[in-house]
């Protein structure tokens, strides 16, 4: 095997030519020499890294997982993750949010010109259900008694953005408000949401001022939020946020505000009933830096008031404006994880049977996102009966 290595045609000791019984020259010799080392080493290091690498595979521990492994460790490993969690018996993990439709179609009529007609965008549907919880739609024109009969089958309510400050949709949404004070008063945990107009719903009916409402430009703007001086997160929607996303959400644009009216700080301190129920966690700067409340919580109650879209982050695609990144992402997701958990603390367990035959998901939502503009899928309901 060595003399393969050994052997080179193209070197003048080997050559032909030279007689067998000739005394090589020290110079020839030397070259050979050399000639030989430089064959030899190749096969010598290819030998070597084959044992070391035989060696090292032999010594080297693999990674297994837990069930591969036959040592006690193992036996412990998977007796522990065998065993799960205990589930606290206080809690509801099969949390079902109300959310109150709008009137028209969501699109100007574009999908449905009913007069009778009402929607749920999907985005708020989808940001209900990222964060573990069902949506049972409460139409706001349907007969009142069903309506609160549906009410009795939900952990909480949303309301939704939308432009609607008047006429029926007012009134009941002043009576579903009056009613989920009921149930907290009645020891019953039931949170309520209330979004862009919901917010400036909940803000003219607990002002008892129709007028309350200023003007601000912040239609299809992203923007920050900024804290309140020395306010104190815990309990509150921000609470679970890591500090680096709270820190981001002072600095970077992470929300999407999209409305034409608002309330400042000033006037929402100066109305003893406002103040008296609301705290506010955030401010925000609209396109004229006027500085209107971007965020309430009330003192009492699981109440939690945005004027901007916390849902629009991950779900709506109809506006360039609406921030995407992944913090973005996380906020929304920060925001209806905290819903659903105060869901869960509701004392109310709904007849299953009831719960499915009300369900959102007996309706079809609409995809109206070619458009361009506005929501990318909303669910319309049609009363075919006129309420008087």
């Amino acid at each position: 095997m060595p003399s393969l290595f050994l052997s080179n045609p193209s070197s003048p000791s080997s050559s032909s030519d030279t007689p067998n019984d000739a005394v090589p020259s020290p110079s020839a010799s030397s070259s050979s020499s050399s000639d030989m080392w430089n064959y030899l080493i190749v096969p010598i290091l290819f030998y070597l890294s084959k044992d070391l690498s035989l060696a090292k595979a032999e010594t080297s521990t693999p990674l297994l997982l837990p069930s591969q492994r036959r040592d006690n460790s193992s036996a412990e490993t998977l007796s522990s993750a065998s065993s799960c969690t205990t589930l606290d018996p206080k809690l509801y993990y099969r949390p079902v949010i109300g959310i109150l439709s709008h009137p028209g179609d969501g699109a100007s009529g574009r999908l449905n010109n009913d007069t009778n007609a009402s929607y749920i965008a999907a985005s708020y549907v989808k940001f209900v259900e990222a964060a573990g919880a069902r949506v049972i739609p409460l139409i706001y024109n349907e007969p009142e008694e069903i309506l609160f009969e549906k009410l009795e089958l939900v952990n909480g309510v949303l309301f939704t953005g939308g432009w609607a400050k008047a006429g029926l949709y007012y009134e009941i949404a002043q009576k579903i408000f009056k009613k989920v004070l009921e149930k907290n008063d009645a020891r019953d945990h039931f949170p309520l949401y209330a979004i862009c107009l919901g917010f400036e719903l909940l803000t003219m009916i607990i002002s008892e001022d129709r007028n309350i409402l200023e003007s601000f430009s912040a239609a299809d703007q992203a923007s920050s939020l900024q804290f309140v001086k020395n306010i104190n997160i815990e309990g509150t929607v921000f609470q679970r946020f890591p500090p680096d996303l709270l820190k981001k959400l002072g600095a970077d644009c992470l929300v999407m505000q999209n409305h034409h009216y608002g309330i400042s700080p000033e006037r929402l301190r100066n109305n003893p009933n406002l103040s008296s129920f609301f705290k506010i966690l955030t401010t925000s700067t609209d396109d004229n830096n006027e500085v209107y409340v971007s965020t309430v919580q009330a003192h009492g109650y699981p109440v939690t008031a945005f004027q901007w879209h916390p849902e629009k982050n991950a779900f709506e695609w109809g506006s360039t404006m609406i921030p995407h990144s992944e913090d973005a992402i996380q906020v929304t997701q920060h925001v209806a994880n905290f819903l659903i958990s105060e869901a869960r603390k509701s004392l109310n367990r709904p007849p299953p049977r009831k719960v499915l035959d009300n369900l959102i998901y007996n309706y079809s939502p609409t995809y109206c996102g070619k458009a361009g503009k506005g929501f990318d899928e909303v669910y319309i309901f049609t009363q075919l009966q006129p309420r008087i």
